[in-house]
Parts: structure tokens; sequence; C-alpha cells
């Protein structure tokens, strides 16, 4: 099979760039100051072109694995499209690109962090941590969380608090996310002899662990009122959606066997992906709308 652009397309995981570009976006939006549009085109480019091309190498790696799992069996490698070596070409090609782009046009310190995201998630959690540990995709989390970070410093040249807080709340959201996710498809990452925390733990010890999580993501959600960066709009969205969260998170611990355990993994694992968006929505919207931030409460 010859491969086309909509293979080479599906190699940069286009969902999930599309949350780590939106991610990038609200850290630059939030930032003080000011930043031409063309060079937030740019810096808004290379962070998808760099997410992009981490997801092309880390299918290339893990390509073995892909051939073997139901969810990915059909990517563009195991489908035989594209070559695995193709893949790397190309991953490698735009990572260097998007990386290079970013401090020549934007700035050295986002283009850094860029950098950094591409080595963590391709190096330390694609080839280290995913094969070598059940907290793979806690450590690995990093990277995913990152976007904020660069967006603010696309603007601003440095980091504060504020982007490190939406750092942090991405880095605790993935593992409940990405564990829901993993309880429904635990048969499958027993087959490629993947270590995620379902395989080796068990489900329950998993179920556990979500809520968990879940018990420090929320309240970690309303940080950005307590620091002033958040207002009325941020404050209906974290609470009510930081409400909703416990709650499907409470009834995946609650219901450990059947059907009904599958659905209640899968409805925590959809809503936490509209969760990460309307919360960061939220700001966008203030921001845009000029609406005034709460004080610090300390």
């Amino acid at each position: 099979m010859e491969a086309d652009i909509a293979d080479y397309f599906a190699l940069l995981k286009p969902r999930v760039m599309s949350l780590v570009i939106f991610t990038g976006l609200v850290g630059m939006m939030i930032a003080p100051g000011s930043i031409h549009p063309l060079t937030a085109f740019t810096a808004l480019l290379c962070i998808a072109v760099g997410a992009g091309a981490s997801g092309a190498l880390n299918m290339w790696w893990d390509a073995d694995i892909d051939a073997v799992m139901e969810r990915t069996v059909n990517r563009p490698i195991p489908k035989g499209v594209v070559s695995a070596q193709s893949a790397a070409a190309f991953g490698a090609t735009l990572s260097a690109a998007s990386v290079f782009v970013m401090a020549a046009l934007v700035g050295y310190l986002p283009a850094a962090l860029l950098a950094f995201t591409i080595i963590f998630y391709v190096v330390v959690y694609t080839m280290w941590l995913k094969r070598a540990t059940s907290q793979n995709i806690v450590i690995g989390g990093l990277a995913g969380a990152l976007p904020p970070a660069i967006g603010w410093a696309s603007v601003t040249g440095s980091l504060a608090v504020e982007p490190l807080v939406l750092v942090a709340i991405i880095f605790m959201w993935t593992p409940p996310h990405f564990w829901a996710l993993a309880l429904v498809r635990n048969d499958d990452y027993t087959r490629a002899g993947v270590p995620m925390l379902p395989v080796v733990a068990g489900p329950d010890a998993t179920r556990t662990q979500i809520l968990l999580y879940s018990l420090v993501l929320v309240p970690l959600g309303a940080a950005p009122l307590a620091l002033g960066f958040g207002g009325l709009v941020y404050a209906v969205a974290s609470l009510g959606l930081g409400a909703g969260f416990l709650v499907l998170a409470v009834n995946v611990w609650r219901h450990r066997a059947g059907d009904i355990a599958n659905k209640s993994a899968m409805r925590l694992f959809g809503f936490s992906i509209f969760y990460l968006f309307a919360l960061f929505a939220s700001l966008l919207i203030e921001r845009m709308a000029g609406l005034a931030a709460f004080a610090p409460w300390i």
C-alpha cells in the first residue's frame, strides 16, 4: 500500500495535537504583555509541529506494540502504509524544524522548553518509562503538560507561577484521564506487555489511584482563583466541572465488574477531555472578553 498525505497526518496524532495547541494558546493569551499576531501564529505552529513530530517518533518506536493492540493496529505503520524508517525520518525532521524555527522567530526559552518536551516524550517516556514502570504515564505526563508554559514564554520570554499552575493541572489530570481508558483496554496492554497500572497493580488498585488523583486535581483546578488570574467564569467552570469529575471518579471506584464498570470508566475518560478543554476555555473567554479576575485571596 502506498502512503498518502492523510497517512502522514495520522502519524502526528491530530487529536492529541489539538489539545496541545489549545492549552498552548491559553498560556499565551493569559500572559502579560503583547505579541505580534504573526509571532503568535508561528509559536503555535511550532508547538503543533513539535507535538506531532513527537507522535510520529512515538509510533516509530512503538510499532511492535501498536501491531498487537486493537486500539492502535490501524495506525499507519502497523497497516504497512508507512515504514518505520520513514516515520522516524519524518518525526526527526519535524522535531528539528519546530525547535529551530521557534528559536529563530519566537525566542530561545520557548524553543528550549519545546525541545525539552519533545526529548522528554520521545526518549524518557516512549523509549524508557512506557515499558519499564507502571508509573509511566504519571512521569511521562510532564511532556503533555508543558504547552501552557511554552505559550507564556513565547510572549514574555520568561516563566512565572501562572503557567506553572496550568502545567500542574494538566500533569495531575493525565493519570486519571489515561488510566480510565487503560481500565477498558487492559487486555490490549497485557497482550502487548506494557506495564500499565491496571496490568501491574490490578483494576481495583487503579480505580483507587484514579480517585486519589481526582481528589487532588479538583482543588488544584481552583488554584487560578486564589492566585488572581481566574475570574467568575473560571470559578463557575472549575467548581462545576470539578464536581462532575469527582462524581464520575467515584463511580469508577464503585463499579468494579461487568459492563457498568467499563461504561463508568469510558464516561470518565470522555468527560476528562471535556473537563480540561472547558476549564482552559473559561480562562480564554475571560481574557478575550476583558473580564476582571479575582484579587488574590492571600
